[in-house]
């Protein structure tokens, strides 16, 4: 479990491709306080260390992985949010998030003012009831409020404070990217109740 506030941002240093996996090399100051075993979420895919040397860690995605997120896109020399999991104690800054990926989303438009950015992101229709006003949503990891709903096209918003666009990916991130959604696990539940209900 995470709270999708993102501690560092780690580099892909090398990929290898297998039958049925890819593992990434990670590069990324945090190494020294991770362990292999560990679960860390990588712009809001939770992973497995694997192995562990140095400054550089080895995570494994597997088919599902691969198929419902952005991983299958990453690239050499990209950069990732990473964030440990939770330990009892440790501060609920942002919301709950379970590093499990519902869907990705491509960012539509991004409005720069002065008090901060503005990202627009189209997600799949079937998503549409989890969204609303002013809910929690992680986006690569980080843990945000929808600022606006657009239900005409699918789309919502969400502000970044310059903080959050210096310290996480979201720096990197232009028209037509696509990036990892989490919709607010408690939105899933109460539709998955509702469906019941129905039944």
């Amino acid at each position: 479990m995470f709270t999708g506030i993102v501690q560092k941002i780690g580099l892909i240093e090398n990929i290898e491709k297998k039958v049925d996996s890819i593992d990434f090399h990670i590069r990324t100051p945090m190494a020294h306080d991770l362990s292999i075993g560990q679960s860390v979420a990588h712009n809001g895919i939770c992973l497995t260390l694997t192995n562990l040397k140095n400054n550089i860690y080895t995570i494994t995605a597997v088919e599902e992985t691969i198929q419902k997120t952005t991983i299958k896109k990453w690239k050499i020399r990209d950069f990732v949010n990473l964030e440990k999991s939770l330990v009892y104690g440790d501060p609920m800054d942002g919301h709950i998030v379970q590093g499990h990926v519902d869907c990705t989303a491509v960012c539509t438009n991004i409005l720069k003012k002065e008090a901060g950015y503005y990202f627009t992101f189209k997600y799949p229709q079937q998503f549409k009831d989890l969204i609303y006003q002013k809910g929690s949503i992680a986006i690569n990891g980080v843990s945000l409020t929808i600022s606006k709903i657009i239900d005409s096209n699918n789309e919502l918003e969400v502000a970044i404070i310059p903080h959050t666009y210096e310290n996480t990916t979201f720096k990197y991130i232009k028209t037509n990217s696509l990036v990892n959604i989490e919709f607010d696990p408690m939105a899933k539940q109460i539709k998955r109740q509702i469906n019941l209900l129905k039944l």
